[in-house]
C-alpha cells in the first residue's frame, strides 16, 4: 500500500493550511507513539488543538483528524483527547471537507488524495472516494454549508464551528 506520508510534504506545508484553524501541528519523531492518535501506529493524534503527526504519518489522516477538529462543535473541542467522536453526518463532512483542503496543499491536491483514500481503504457506496464526492455527497456538502464551514462554491470559510 502506498499512500503520500508527511514527509512528502513541503515542511510548513500542514501547518501553514491549518493555522486559521488555530491547530497546532507537533512533528513526533519516527517510530515513537503518536499522542492522541484513536488508531495508533503512523495514524495522527488530537489532543485540545494539536494535530500529532510523524514523518509516516499519511496526509489523509493529517487532513481528515484536522477536520474532525474544524467540523466538531465549540463544547467536544475543549474536552478533545483522543477521540473526535461525531455522527455520520459529521463524518461525512469531514471525507468532503479533506478532499476540499487538500488542493491548498502545495504538491497535493484533490487527485491525490482521492487515490490515497481508495488505497487505504475508505469505503464509500459508489465504490470509490472520487465517485462519492461527485455523485453522493450532497449531504455532506449541505452539512458544511450549513455549520458555516465552506460556502456554496465549495470554498473553505478558515474558521471552526461555532455551535
Amino acid at each position: 500500500m502506498s499512500v503520500t506520508l508527511c514527509a512528502e510534504l513541503p515542511t510548513t506545508a500542514l501547518s501553514e493550511l491549518l493555522k486559521p484553524y488555530q491547530l497546532e501541528i507537533h512533528q513526533v519523531k519516527s517510530n515513537r507513539e503518536i499522542p492522541g492518535s484513536f488508531w495508533g501506529e503512523s495514524e495522527a493524534g488530537l489532543i485540545e488543538n494539536r494535530l500529532y503527526v510523524q514523518p509516516q504519518t499519511p496526509v489523509h489522516s493529517a487532513l481528515h483528524e484536522a477536520c474532525h477538529y474544524i467540523c466538531m462543535d465549540r463544547s467536544r473541542r475543549e474536552q478533545l483527547d483522543t477521540d473526535a467522536g461525531g455522527d455520520y453526518e459529521e463524518e461525512n463532512a469531514v471525507c468532503y471537507l479533506q478532499l476540499l483542503l487538500s488542493d491548498h496543499l502545495t504538491e497535493y491536491g484533490r487527485e491525490q488524495h482521492f487515490q490515497d483514500m481508495d488505497e487505504w481503504g475508505y469505503t464509500f457506496r459508489l465504490g470509490s472516494a472520487k465517485r462519492w464526492f461527485y455523485e453522493d455527497a450532497e449531504d455532506a456538502k449541505q452539512w458544511l454549508i450549513d455549520k458555516k464551514l465552506i460556502n456554496f462554491n465549495e470554498i473553505p470559510k478558515w474558521k471552526l464551528r461555532d455551535e
